[in-house]
């Protein structure tokens, strides 16, 4: 009788240990940087360790000085798609958004949008979240 008691703890304590392990806060969260050109632009994007909640993501732009950059996630498959989020300056070149609030685990589009005396641009990056 003991041993079908036993075998149902071990199921029990792998399966609780497997569900932590995947349901862990940035768990396997890695950081992410990436580069794009649109028009005279080139875009550099970097999250440090995407996860659900409040994200910082930096902006590096070369090319005409922009006046204005917005970050907006999207996550196509889900059907969400939040407002934009201004980027403030952080040095030449450079802006972050701060608190940009992603509400659920998985892949992300992060559309990075420029305005400028380069004209206007957008450039998307792919962005997983764990």
């Amino acid at each position: 009788m003991k041993r079908p008691t036993v075998l149902i703890a071990a199921v029990a304590v792998v399966a609780a240990g497997l569900l932590t392990w995947l349901l862990w806060p940035g768990g396997g969260a890695k950081p992410t940087t990436q580069q794009a050109v649109s028009g005279p632009y080139t875009v550099q994007f970097s999250a440090d360790r995407p996860r659900i909640g409040g994200n910082t993501f930096a902006v590096a732009v070369t090319g005409p000085a922009p006046e204005a950059v917005t970050v907006a996630p999207v996550m196509a498959q889900m059907g969400h798609a939040l407002a934009p989020v201004p980027a403030g300056p952080d040095g030449p070149g450079r802006f972050r958004a701060a608190d940009v609030g992603l509400p659920m685990a998985g892949q992300w589009e992060i559309t990075v949008s420029l305005r400028g005396p380069g004209g206007a641009a957008q450039v998307v990056f792919p962005l997983l979240v764990n």
